[in-house]
């Protein structure tokens, strides 16, 4: 950790109760991914490997009112900050709304974390960043906004709904280098202005973080349309999470049910109902963050999308970072859409009783339409006897 790291998270420790802030000291601020205040409870922090207390007393109120007097003031998505920094502070707040415990998160400007997909942005292609909470896709994408700005020489405008991705204050953070960034007044007008940003400010990039609505979605299939290039994250995991999603499909080009003809089913062996993507995707590429150093990239989200629909299998390109930012390993590993449990695993259905095969004659299959099951059993034994 470098010096200037180390001061921009002692800003965040700097304004904990002392105690507290002693503790994390003592701890070290390597791995540290954020401290934990609530009313009545010991204070704690999470670092990337464990979670552990840092004192035995509980924290009172007053000391999360000392907390909230040192930041900006909360937004109706109840997150704070530290003007010109990327820390997060996020309340939880009693029916009465009074807060009653913090979440601060430390917030890092990582350099050279977006080159890992470098080829595909300078391609000028739409790219969708996957992956669970604190994996790391707000500081990636950080990182792309700047080397789209600094090194591409690109017009990028950033639309930064809870000031993460620039940080708090009306100065943007130095990590967004000479990207612009437009701040949103309310989450629930998010789509408002990405709309905006491309009419008013001529992009050629536009960034977005936590597409989360169907209005979202839409506007940002109306900016794709305009010929700009989108870089942004979603809520979800995987591309098969996305494609069960019925808001944000719409992202990877929506799933409809179609009714084949009977030629088109023959031709394809499969049943005339089949789900099918509706229109191009939104963005051309899909990443799923899986850690810090490793993603999963499908780089034609389209064919894709269609191979899972239609039960193919398919493989994800997965590249892994190594220390000093540089792809160690690609390759092509195939993707399932659900895990599978080993045979054994698998609790043992209890079959129905089957009546021995009639001795002697080819196999025949019967398929009965309209006759109960007692009835059919009886009419065999019959015949049998």
């Amino acid at each position: 950790m470098t010096e200037e790291e180390r001061a921009e998270i002692e800003l965040l420790v700097g304004i904990m109760p002392r105690r507290v802030a002693e503790a994390v000291r003592a701890k070290g601020f390597d791995g540290l991914i954020e401290i934990v205040l609530d009313l009545g409870r010991v204070p704690t922090a999470r670092y990337q490997r464990e979670e552990t207390a840092l004192d035995t007393a509980e924290v009172t109120d007053l000391e999360l009112g000392q907390v909230v007097a040192q930041v900006s003031e909360f937004g109706e998505d109840n997150r704070a900050g530290i003007p010109r920094t990327l820390h997060r502070i996020s309340a939880i707040r009693n029916r009465r709304g009074h807060i009653v415990g913090l979440t601060c998160r430390v917030g890092r400007s990582v350099s050279g974390s977006g080159h890992i997909m470098r080829d595909l942005i300078e391609a000028g292609r739409s790219v969708l960043l996957l992956g669970r909470p604190g994996v790391g896709k707000t500081t990636m994408l950080r990182d792309v906004a700047r080397l789209l700005a600094d090194e591409l020489d690109k017009r990028v405008v950033i639309v930064d709904t809870s000031n993460e991705i620039g940080g708090d204050g009306d100065i943007p953070h130095r990590g967004i280098g000479r990207a612009r960034r437009m701040q949103v007044p309310s989450p629930h007008r998010q789509h408002e202005v990405m709309i905006e940003a491309v009419e008013n400010h001529t992009p050629e990039v536009v960034v977005i973080d936590e597409i989360g609505t169907a209005e979202e979605a839409e506007a940002a299939r109306t900016i794709a349309e305009r010929g700009v290039q989108l870089i942004g994250t979603a809520h979800g995991t995987t591309l098969s999470n996305l494609m069960q999603n019925p808001t944000l499909s719409d992202l990877i080009g929506g799933i409809e049910s179609v009714t084949l003809s009977d030629e088109e089913a023959r031709r394809r062996g499969t049943q005339k109902t089949v789900l099918e993507r509706r229109a191009p995707p939104t963005f051309d590429v899909l990443i799923e963050i899986q850690s810090f150093d490793r993603l999963a990239i499908h780089d034609d989200v389209a064919a894709t999308v269609d191979s899972l629909l239609r039960g193919y299998e398919v493989e994800a390109e997965v590249r892994v970072i190594g220390d000093r930012g540089q792809i160690e390993t690609v390759e092509r590993v195939p993707l399932r859409t659900t895990p599978q449990e080993p045979l054994e695993a698998r609790p043992q259905v209890e079959r129905r009783r089957t009546l021995p095969a009639a001795p002697g004659g080819p196999e025949k299959r019967v398929l009965p339409f309209g006759i109960s099951r007692t009835h059919l059993e009886r009419a065999i034994m019959e015949t049998r006897s």
